[in-house]
């Protein structure tokens, strides 16, 4: 008999632990998948430490985790895209709402949505293709939801438009799947990142990179855009939400829209236990106010904004559009790489605390990944 054992959050603001797990079984439209790496994100470590402000939602002892690869072991009813044996990456949606700890990524089976899934060909390896799950659906929700920026789709052949997308943000994990997605669907990228990661975007498909370290960084980009109808920005990181807010106010024609992929203070300094509410109080409150601020900075310059939600596309047909309709053949051929670039932090279950840990004080341009 095959054992499953997992990563739990054991408690509301519990500690890690590996234990055992019951052995997943798919429902319809679900496939099993033995895992082989897993990808970590910033949203797993704020679950354990401020879960219950961002995903009140989950029951406790839980399995989080986003970004999975393996191989498929198990198929249920209805599930015709796959078959025993597939190389696949998925958006494993346990932390979302409605969905259960069997499709936590931090485990060595884990239930994926078939709409969530995307095949993997042999020429990649799952280590680096396990960095896209999350960030190609935060990136894509961001880029093509109706209600953020709305964008034409990607496509084998895209029509060229005459548009210009602002990546605040571009040498992230997010940042760099907006580029791709964004050049996939026929648009022209300005993006920021520090100069070392300038040549990597643009072979992403940035035609312009602007160094986000300078103090003229916002004029810089502003005159990377001058006579281009803009489509609006996706704004990454820390300060980025005013800069592209003065961005495309200063913008002769197009879109006046950010979508906004992380809040504007970091709960990174947050503890799950003692001292928690001493540094959580001010965090709070300069969330709250600084909200407001760019409530007003945008609304006197014309400008909307929106927050995304990465897991939005398990529930709507961004995830179907991206997973089914364009990934896999992208990566087939080339056309879309998985990036930032990856560097393993470790093997096993027990691994990825450590991870998060590295993670939470800082990388650039890369993700870290366990292998299982």
């Amino acid at each position: 008999m095959t054992h499953n054992s997992a990563l739990w959050i054991t408690r509301k603001r519990g500690p890690f632990a590996v234990d055992s797990a019951p052995m997943p079984e798919p429902r319809t439209g679900e496939i099993v998948v033995q895992t082989r790496a897993i990808a970590v994100n910033p949203f797993e470590r704020l679950i354990q430490t401020v879960g219950d402000l961002i995903t009140p939602w989950i029951r406790y002892p839980a399995i989080v985790g986003t970004d999975v690869a393996g191989e498929v072991v198990a198929l249920g009813s209805g599930v015709t895209r796959f078959a025993i044996g597939d190389r696949v990456i998925g958006f494993a949606a346990g932390a979302e709402k409605g969905h259960r700890s069997a499709e936590g990524a931090f485990q060595s089976y884990v239930v994926l949505l078939e709409h969530m899934t995307s095949p993997v060909p042999a020429s990649i390896p799952l280590e680096a293709a396990s960095a896209l799950p999350l960030a190609i659906c935060t990136a894509a929700a961001g880029l093509f939801e109706s209600d953020k920026l709305a964008m034409s789709p990607p496509s084998e052949t895209p029509a060229r438009k005459n548009e210009t997308l602002l990546v605040w943000g571009g040498s992230t994990s997010v940042g760099c799947n907006a580029i791709q997605l964004a050049v996939a669907a026929g648009y022209d990228v300005v993006a920021t990142a520090s100069p070392a990661n300038h040549a990597y975007l643009k072979k992403l498909g940035a035609r312009a990179v602007i160094d986000r370290c300078d103090p003229y960084a916002t004029a810089s980009v502003i005159g990377a855009m001058r006579g281009r109808r803009t489509c609006g920005a996706i704004a990454i990181g820390s300060g980025s939400a005013r800069a592209c807010i003065d961005a495309l106010a200063a913008a002769s024609d197009g879109r006046r829209f950010v979508a906004l992929a992380t809040p504007p203070v970091s709960f990174d300094d947050v503890p799950a236990g003692a001292g928690r509410w001493r540094k959580l109080v001010p965090v709070l409150a300069r969330i709250v106010l600084d909200n407001l601020g760019l409530m007003l900075r945008a609304r006197q310059r014309g400008v909307r904004t929106k927050f995304i939600w990465g897991g939005s596309p398990v529930g709507n047909d961004i995830g179907p559009m991206i997973f089914e309709h364009y990934l896999p053949a992208a990566l087939a051929t080339g056309r879309y790489i998985p990036a930032p670039d990856v560097e393993v932090a470790g093997d096993g279950l027990t691994a990825i605390p450590g991870a998060l840990e590295r993670q939470r004080r800082g990388v650039s341009c890369l993700k870290l990944v366990v292998r299982i």
